[in-house]
């Protein structure tokens, strides 16, 4: 009997439309949850326990498998993009994966990363095939770090602030800092001035200021309004822009079972319906049907935020 839509992609998602990277195909190389931080604001919810150690998580040979079938499909794909699950890096096989790809397309491969590994040397060295690298910093001072990112206790922010600053001086490719704010936490003018120091001492490429616009772990973790956003984003000076929605717009329909093709992507995150659409080429009402049938089945469940309805894994 042939395996489900899911489970023949079950190491990839997408390609999913990104606010930062186009059209994006997410490889999923963890076990869910598998992290260094607990974020407050982390849309996989909270997590009992945080790990530093790293693993071989997933088959190789495998993941290359299926990314090499994605490519052969013709899909539009802007980024090959490891995020998913929890933090990649906690992969040990991250580098071979990514020279893999590497070895077979010249798709751009990025990595987000919350940075909190960079002080490994292995961890550094398996970056260097990467095409775009995305550590966040959401806190330079220890009791915010510990307050929003929620750290597993063997891991330091001056360590990992060291780390940062040697990955840079050694990576070629290109580096954009993500920065998540969180309303009334680490939005005082204060930290954002030494948000600033930081980002100069780190020298990326561009930094992506953003909020919390999905179901966050934590309630009470609330999102920065425009004006806030745009205070923050002139006090981190030139280089710093506001990351948005990407356009509702598809080039090519997906073919296929599109309730499996919904759960794919609802596993991995919560999503609105129009981010459904957008990313696998369906119709509004199509969509729609799909998520009625599936919520109906207890397949997927919804929750409010910031005034929207986002979808996610029953």
């Amino acid at each position: 009997m042939p395996s489900p839509a899911g489970e023949k992609r079950r190491f990839l998602y997408g390609p999913v439309p990104s606010r930062r990277l186009g059209f994006s195909l997410g490889v999923d190389i963890l076990p869910f949850k598998t992290c260094t931080l607990d974020c407050v604001y982390c849309q996989l919810g909270a997590s009992s326990r945080t790990t530093v150690r790293r693993g071989s998580f997933r088959d190789t040979k495998e993941v290359l498998g299926q990314i090499r079938e994605e490519i052969a499909s013709g899909a539009r794909i802007d980024y090959i993009t490891f995020s998913g699950s929890g933090e990649p890096t906690l992969n040990r096989d991250l580098g071979r994966i990514i020279r893999g790809i590497k070895s077979m397309t010249d798709i751009p491969v990025a990595v987000l990363t919350n940075g909190t590994l960079l002080h490994r040397k292995e961890v550094r060295e398996a970056l260097m095939s990467a095409d775009l690298v995305v550590p966040s910093l959401d806190a330079v001072t220890p009791s915010l770090f510990a307050r929003v990112n929620r750290p597993d206790k063997r891991l330091s922010l001056d360590r990992m602030l060291r780390g940062m600053a040697r990955f840079r001086q050694e990576y070629k490719g290109k580096i954009w800092l993500e920065i998540m704010l969180i309303r009334g936490v680490n939005d005082s003018p204060a930290h954002v001035r030494k948000l600033r120091a930081a980002i100069e001492a780190l020298r990326p490429d561009k930094v992506q200021l953003n909020t919390v616009v999905r179901p966050p772990a934590e309630k009470g973790v609330r999102p920065l309004d425009e004006a806030g956003m745009e205070a923050a984003r002139k006090a981190l000076g030139e280089g710093c822009e506001i990351t948005v929605e990407f356009p509702r717009k598809t080039d090519a329909p997906l073919k296929g079972d599109l309730d499996q093709a919904v759960l794919a992507i609802v596993r991995r995150r919560p999503v609105t319906a129009g981010d459904i659409g957008a990313a696998l080429g369906r119709s509004p009402f199509e969509v729609r049907t799909a998520l009625a049938r599936l919520v109906k089945a207890g397949k997927v469940g919804e929750k409010a935020h910031g005034g929207k309805i986002f979808f996610e894994a029953g």
